[in-house]
């Protein structure tokens, strides 16, 4: 059986997005080191006086992330790997269970095309992709990939309480978006079952 490489990792988020990926599978857990807005990759760059603004390499809506009430996670897989699926949405399925394993039975993984709206090319948790997850609705974890010749990594981020209220300020525009989303409790408890999830 395969074994994984897990890692948690202390880091700004400007660092952290320039890391280069492992050759093997592996799970970085990462506490940022101070609180910063995560663009996707095709999103425009914004200037915000006094907070970090990063672009990360793969897809998707902006995330606000902070010391403490974010859990932001990677996984790595190589091509090749008894995970790898060739079907980029297919692809996110077994991370979803994972997620949805480590949080509550009332878990449900998207299985199923992007699901769009007005403010899901701005927001990661306005809209719903494949693998994601949902409890009674409201989206828990937000999934991001992006695909090389040697490897996909999937970017995870799921909040101890969703507050949209400061991303929304940060991006400037002014959205209904409180009830799109629901944080998943205390972060360590969430964090240690799904290192034991993937086990």
């Amino acid at each position: 059986m395969t074994t994984w490489d897990i890692r948690r990792v202390r880091s700004s988020a400007t660092k952290f997005h320039q890391r280069d990926l492992p050759p093997e599978r592996a799970i970085w857990i990462v506490e940022f080191d101070q609180a910063a807005l995560v663009l996707g990759s095709s999103q425009a760059m914004v200037e915000v006086s006094g907070i970090e603004v990063v672009r990360r390499r793969s897809g998707g809506g902006a995330v606000f992330v902070e010391p403490g009430g974010t859990l932001w996670v990677d996984v790595v897989v190589p091509r090749g790997d008894d995970l790898w699926d060739d079907d980029v949405g297919r692809a996110t399925y077994w991370l979803g269970d994972a997620w949805a394993a480590a949080i509550s039975d009332r878990a449900v993984v998207h299985r199923g095309p992007m699901l769009r709206n007005e403010w899901s090319d701005l927001v990661c948790f306005a809209g719903l992709g494949p693998g994601e997850v949902t409890v009674d609705g409201r989206k828990v974890v937000g999934i991001s990939q992006r695909r090389t010749r040697a490897s996909a990594r999937f970017q995870c981020v799921a909040y101890e309480q969703w507050a949209p209220q400061r991303l929304l300020e940060l991006l400037g525009i002014d959205a209904p978006l409180e009830a799109v989303g629901a944080g998943v409790g205390p972060l360590p408890a969430v964090a240690a079952a799904l290192i034991a999830a993937f086990r």
